[in-house]
């Protein structure tokens, strides 16, 4: 074993294992599980072309509706990541009788939460800028990608007090749905699967709905208007923590074992 500033080099038997991430001598990847505290949230929720729902969804995932939302978070307090923002564009979905919500297209403000979500879950996040904001009596969401504003939703400040079970009138967003795609160095495929992932320990400090507005803006790099909004339907500004756990792998393309 050797140590060198405050660190010990890694065995070939500590590459192997799960958690590892590189650098090794600092690492990027948190290992599981890490804790989201005080999260902000303004969850946007619109009925869309149910068609497109289907077009996005990869095989064999099914849709389950024709609704669709985004969640804008604030990340006050993140284990590793520290405070940094995040979108999360969901549409309900299903792999035989496991409901949850299938995200498109996912923007952070983290080069952290970018890698993981990608590398660990398969979740096509991109690096953007987004943000949650009151504006005296409104709540206001936005995500910036290339400079322009692609999704604008508000609400108003705290009208209607609800629990946490209302929350979710659509579809299980905390079970979320992936495909997970990473290639070998040499070009073969290395991971092709439906990967899925459900908060854990998840506590509800606030929870309050409103009507809202959902403005969609084109952009090639994150073409969230092919979700189209036909009706918007009801926003919720929530404050939670939660824990981020390992998840499971529901459906391999290349026919390993799982």
């Amino acid at each position: 074993m050797s140590t060198r500033w405050g660190i010990t080099r890694p065995t070939e038997a500590d590459i192997a294992k799960g958690g590892f991430s590189t650098p090794w001598d600092a690492p990027m990847i948190p290992p599981f599980p890490f804790r989201f505290r005080n999260a902000e949230i303004l969850t946007l929720y619109w009925r869309t072309d149910p068609e497109a729902i289907a077009f996005l969804l990869p095989p064999p995932l099914e849709p389950t509706g024709d609704v669709a939302c985004v969640h804008i978070y604030k990340m006050n307090d993140t284990d590793w990541l520290g405070p940094y923002s995040e979108a999360n564009v969901m549409v309900g979905a299903r792999y035989g009788e496991r409901s949850g919500a299938y995200s498109p297209w996912l923007v952070l403000s983290s080069d952290v939460g970018v890698a993981h979500g990608r590398e660990i879950h398969g979740q096509p996040k991109k690096l953007g800028d987004p943000r949650l904001e009151m504006r005296g009596d409104l709540i206001v969401g936005s995500v910036t990608r290339n400079g322009i504003e692609v999704i604008t939703g508000t609400t108003p400040y705290k009208q209607t007090p609800v629990g946490a079970e209302a929350l979710a009138p659509h579809f299980d967003f905390a079970t979320n749905l992936n495909l997970k795609a990473v290639d070998h160095i040499d070009g073969r495929p290395a991971i092709r699967q439906i990967t899925s992932r459900k908060l854990a320990e998840v506590t509800v400090h606030e929870a309050w709905a409103g009507p809202c507005t959902v403005d969609l803006r084109g952009n090639a790099q994150l073409p969230v208007t092919r979700l189209p909004v036909l009706e918007p339907l009801t926003a919720f500004y929530w404050r939670a923590d939660f824990t981020l756990v390992p998840g499971e792998i529901l459906h391999d393309y290349l026919g390993e074992d799982t």
